[in-house]
């Protein structure tokens, strides 16, 4: 059966509610084989909003790639996702990461997710629950991203003279 990686985030309302009931949301068809913790980061993107909570989860799932995308489309809709802007705030967001080692690039679907390598707030939940899973197109392990991410905000950000946050 094959495993998935998925992000939670969330910033409207209240956020531990929504990522519990986007967990809940997920069985049977998605079955959860391990949750990181949950960590609150500064937004991404846009920085004028509220900050986000954000969680990843591994499962198992029968389901193929565009059937997982749309069960993930479903749980955000049924849980009140409303249409914003590009990196605006939201009540869940669930990104689908990882499924196996496949690479995948279609229209309204790529994976892995094209910018989780750069994304502190997915690398450090994704470390927790599997360090030693290999980006299958970078050829690095999840803790090698996230130290190459960490070393690449920080040589960019020293070049302005300012620190740049690592939660972002």
């Amino acid at each position: 059966m094959p495993t998935v990686f998925i992000g939670l985030g969330t910033n409207l309302g209240k956020r531990r509610r929504n990522l519990a009931a986007a967990r809940r949301m997920l069985g049977p068809e998605l079955r959860l084989t391990a949750e990181s913790t949950v960590i609150e980061t500064a937004p991404w993107g846009y920085p004028d909003q509220p900050d986000f909570l954000n969680q990843v989860v591994r499962a198992e799932t029968g389901l193929d790639p565009a059937a997982v995308l749309s069960a993930l489309q479903s749980i955000e809709a049924r849980l009140g996702r409303t249409p914003t802007f590009r990196y605006g705030p939201r009540l869940i967001d669930l990104d689908l990461l990882y499924y196996d080692d496949l690479v995948l690039d279609e229209p309204g679907l790529t994976i892995p997710h094209p910018r989780l390598h750069e994304r502190d707030f997915v690398l450090r939940p994704l470390v927790e629950i599997a360090p030693d899973w290999v980006h299958p197109v970078l050829g690095m392990t999840q803790l090698e991203l996230l130290g190459d991410s960490a070393i690449q905000r920080f040589s960019e950000s020293a070049g302005r003279g300012s620190p740049d946050s690592l939660n972002r």
